[in-house]
């Protein structure tokens, strides 16, 4: 008898064990189906829309949309200035924010300050890195705006003066328009000097012409000449080639500058290093969490053998470390110039320019980028603009995938020597 008492007491302790443990399980079963629903339902989504833009965009795709510049005409419409925008402005800014990033991420994790003031400098150093992450992008395209646009106004220049600061590589000319109808370029010795009145002797130069006459606008290919400066007393010229070189004393001109292809102004105004800066700023923080994270991941006991064999902490980042984090942190980089390319507030506040038919010639020129492009596309009431606009985001999305495969390679060919 007191056998099956203590037996009935046993199974009756044991059954909500059993149930709860059934519980569990059926917990279990059903968040896992939940998940795979979740899952299941944004690859859905996102194959929907990747079939939406494919099925408007390769129709649209042709030679035309990627070498011609934005026109009225939706036939006649293309991204090349938009395309070379986000190109040199993407391939600035990851050449600026990589290195950058990573040694910041070195210094902090790999030589940590060790005394008490230092250690609370690198406090309040990680915690600003951690909040500026968080900032939006439009904050940076202001800060962009004032540091390096305007330079925080430090280079303001006169009413009376026609340069900006410091330039390197560009000429300038006052340019007239002979009686002939034909421009007159004379070189300039000081940007801040005013229009010169012509006089005879002056060093001119004027556009060549092609084989058919036309005139080739190219400041590379000037021809010199001899002006023939009148006065309204003087009779008028009737030999036409004489006419072509004419100006009158009294002249009005234009001023036209040659720039360089390593032209350089400060401050840097709305062209493609203020735009590259700027996005350097937004990914900045994302590139310095992400390789911080990937240097915590190598094993400390890689760093102990190394110094064990007496290498320089230097030398211990530079061979073992450095290498053995290059995988992640290039995916951080993958992830960052995701985040560059599709950003559209911070340029749109730098370059102020949604229309432009021109593909950046130097470092300096006014651009355009592709969301901007697509964005004006997607605006439009015509229905061809949103094909050609689904057209620009295939081409965006090559460009994308393209920056990400470099970083993939490069984070393969540093694996190996590690493996």
């Amino acid at each position: 008898m007191p056998e099956s008492s203590s037996q009935s007491n046993s199974d009756q302790r044991s059954t909500p064990e059993l149930r709860g443990r059934a519980g569990r399980m059926l917990t279990e079963k059903w968040f896992s189906y939940l998940c795979v629903a979740t899952a299941t339902s944004s690859v859905a989504v996102l194959c929907w829309l990747l079939y939406s833009i494919l099925s408007h965009g390769l129709p649209a795709l042709s030679w035309t949309l990627l070498s011609n510049p934005p026109e009225p005409d939706p036939e006649q419409a293309g991204v090349r200035p938009a395309f070379f925008g986000t190109v040199w402005v993407c391939a600035m800014c990851g050449l600026m924010t990589l290195p950058i990033g990573i040694a910041t991420a070195i210094l902090l994790e790999e030589f940590p300050p060790k005394s008490k003031l230092g250690g609370w400098v690198y406090g309040l150093i990680q915690l600003n890195i951690s909040n500026l992450a968080g900032v939006p992008s439009v904050v940076y395209g202001i800060l962009g705006l004032t540091a390096f646009v305007s330079m925080f106004g430090l280079f303001e220049r006169d009413q009376d003066s026609q340069s900006s600061g410091f330039e390197l590589g560009v000429t300038y000319y006052n340019q007239f328009f002979s009686e002939g109808d034909r421009a007159i370029l004379i070189p300039v010795e000081n940007v801040d000097d005013k229009l010169s009145v012509v006089s005879e002797g002056m060093e001119a130069y004027t556009f060549a012409r092609d084989a058919d006459g036309a005139t080739i606008v190219d400041y590379s290919k000037l021809v010199p000449t001899e002006i023939n400066v009148i006065t309204y007393d003087d009779p008028y010229p009737e030999d036409p080639a004489v006419l072509e070189n004419t100006l009158f004393a009294d002249a009005e001109a234009g001023r036209v500058s040659q720039k360089s292809w390593y032209y350089f102004q400060v401050p840097f105004g709305r062209g493609v290093l203020a735009g590259a800066m700027t996005l350097m700023l937004v990914i900045l923080p994302v590139i310095i969490i992400s390789s911080q994270e990937a240097l915590r991941a190598v094993p400390s006991s890689l760093r102990a053998g190394a110094l064990g064999l007496g290498a320089t902490p230097w030398q211990v980042v530079r061979t073992v470390t450095l290498p053995a984090a290059i995988p992640g942190i290039m995916t951080g980089a993958i992830l960052a110039m995701s985040r560059a390319i599709g950003e559209t507030a911070p340029i749109l506040i730098i370059a102020g320019i949604v229309y432009i038919r021109n593909a950046p010639q130097h470092l300096m020129d006014d651009f355009t980028v592709m969301p901007l492009q697509i964005y004006n596309w997607t605006s439009r009431p015509q229905e061809a603009f949103h094909d050609i606009a689904a057209g620009g985001i295939i081409i965006l999305l090559a460009i994308l995938l393209s920056f990400n495969a470099i970083a993939v390679l490069i984070r393969q060919k540093m694996q190996k020597p590690l493996s």
